[in-house]
């Protein structure tokens, strides 16, 4: 087991397979900055799905034991299915999820189902148009999205997650619509606290709603019923609500702001172009294309994230409000994925 100073076993890895998405969320990738004449990473640039797999293959020599793909929006991403089998061939075991704004996921689900994915989470922020749309800064159908999660179903995932980010003032009042869309389903919605992620999205603390706000607008119309984290590296800590309808839900609430859970966190993040995170909100990577690409063995590529991963004391959501100024350079979001 591979342990950062903390003593934080690494487990979980990120990646991102292109900074390109087909929507301009407001909290991720603003329009004004992510516009029509924005430069992304060219093509060439970007680690080839048999470096991805060079790269997972030495994270999992080092204890990783899960891998989501990410984005931007990961499904942009020519033939996302021969990533999923390539990383499939790696260990049989390995848990293989992938998050996605759903857009083009009812034309891909079997595919990625067959190819060897476990699991799928969504993100969708309201079941308003008016209001999904003005988030998600594009045309955006909530058809589209809940066709995807019905291909999803149809191929044989289990009950799709989504994610819905929580913005004081913007989308609050969409809290208990949602549960409403999905009652009477196995799909758990996680609601995740607005984050200073990246230094485009303008984030501004009084549009935090907490994890105990979030849950006092739901008691307001059901009773919840406290569960707690699955597992100590789990993010979302579960929850059951018992509605007035006499149906029951399971939920998921993401404190990353009001109860950071840095102590327990187990993720390294790839970068599209091949650099290693060690947090959501750091600065820089560790580069390693250059040297996959200049003849470093497996030995040399395992090395050197075992080393990125020892060297790490990453705690920025617990040190959050002791940091004068909020650290203002962090990567953004759409870049390595959240």
């Amino acid at each position: 087991m591979t342990t950062d100073r903390l003593q934080r076993p690494l487990r979980d890895m990120r990646i991102s397979v292109m900074d390109r998405c087909n929507l301009r969320c407001t909290y991720c990738m603003p329009e004004d900055v992510f516009h029509s004449d924005y430069t992304f990473l060219p093509r060439a640039k970007l680690l080839t799905y048999e470096e991805i797999t060079r790269v997972a293959e030495a994270a999992i020599s080092l204890g990783v034991r899960k891998i989501r793909l990410t984005g931007g929006e990961p499904l942009l991403r020519r033939h996302l299915v021969r990533l999923v089998e390539m990383l499939r061939a790696l260990d049989p075991h390995l848990d293989l999820a992938l998050t996605t704004n759903g857009i083009l996921l009812a034309d891909q689900a079997a595919g990625l189902r067959n190819a060897g994915l476990n699991r799928i989470t969504v993100s969708l922020d309201a079941v308003d148009t008016t209001v999904l749309e003005s988030m998600a800064g594009k045309p955006l159908a909530l058809e589209t999205v809940l066709n995807g999660i019905r291909a999803a179903e149809k191929a044989g995932f289990p009950p799709v997650k989504i994610n819905m980010m929580v913005q004081k003032g913007v989308n609050d009042h969409q809290i208990l619509p949602m549960l409403d869309q999905f009652a009477g389903t196995d799909i758990q919605l996680r609601f995740i606290e607005y984050m200073d992620v990246g230094a485009t999205n303008q984030w501004d603390a009084s549009q935090v709603m907490t994890g105990s706000e979030i849950l006092d607008a739901i008691r307001a119309a059901h009773s919840v019923e406290h569960s707690g984290r699955k597992t100590p590296h789990d993010v979302a800590e579960e929850l059951v609500i018992r509605r007035k309808d006499g149906l029951r839900q399971v939920i998921g609430i993401i404190t990353s702001v009001s109860k950071p859970f840095c102590g327990d966190c187990s993720r390294l993040r790839l970068s599209a172009i091949g650099e290693c995170f060690t947090c959501l909100f750091a600065e820089k990577g560790i580069p390693l294309r250059e040297g996959i690409r200049g003849g470093w063995s497996d030995t040399e590529l395992a090395n050197q994230i075992a080393q990125t991963w020892t060297r790490r004391t990453d705690r920025y959501s617990e040190e959050r409000g002791r940091l004068h100024p909020i650290q203002t350079k962090r990567v953004e979001m759409s870049y390595i994925g959240g």
